[in-house]
């Protein structure tokens, strides 16, 4: 079924990434199709939204203090998808500056996320990694 998502809505559960990821992952569908494009340790086609979190987020916050730090900003949306464009602004084990750039591009099925193609600096993922053991 096709809906007609609202930006500021949309905003409102993105912003909640920006104090951890656990309230942000209850608008995620248990069986969602996550491709974070790239080639670095976090690229990859996941399934469900345990295996994204495990790939990504849970291992990212090993080494960054204060985990990921997203902040959105900006939205926009048609249909039933949304572009989220957000920033990270934290900082490595090692005092790194990570300060990554993300468009995430998601589909929304019954106000669940059901879709998303995540799009980042690879680069800057890499260097994240090969400098502090992740």
């Amino acid at each position: 079924m096709t809906q007609t998502l609202d930006i500021e809505s949309v905003r409102k559960i993105f912003s909640l990434l920006e104090h951890g990821y656990d309230a942000f992952f209850t608008h995620v569908a248990d069986k969602v199709d996550w491709t974070v494009h790239g080639t670095h340790p976090l690229a990859g086609h996941f399934r469900t939204k345990r295996e994204f979190i495990d790939a990504t987020f849970a291992r990212i916050a090993r080494i960054l203090r204060g985990g990921t730090q997203l902040r959105v900003v900006h939205v926009m949306t048609s249909g039933d998808w949304a572009t989220v464009e957000m920033q990270s602004m934290a900082t490595a084990l090692n005092g790194m500056r990570f300060d990554n750039r993300y468009c995430w591009v998601v589909r929304f099925e019954n106000d669940k996320i059901v879709q998303v193609r995540a799009y980042l600096d690879s680069a800057l993922i890499q260097k994240l990694f090969d400098e502090n053991g992740g």
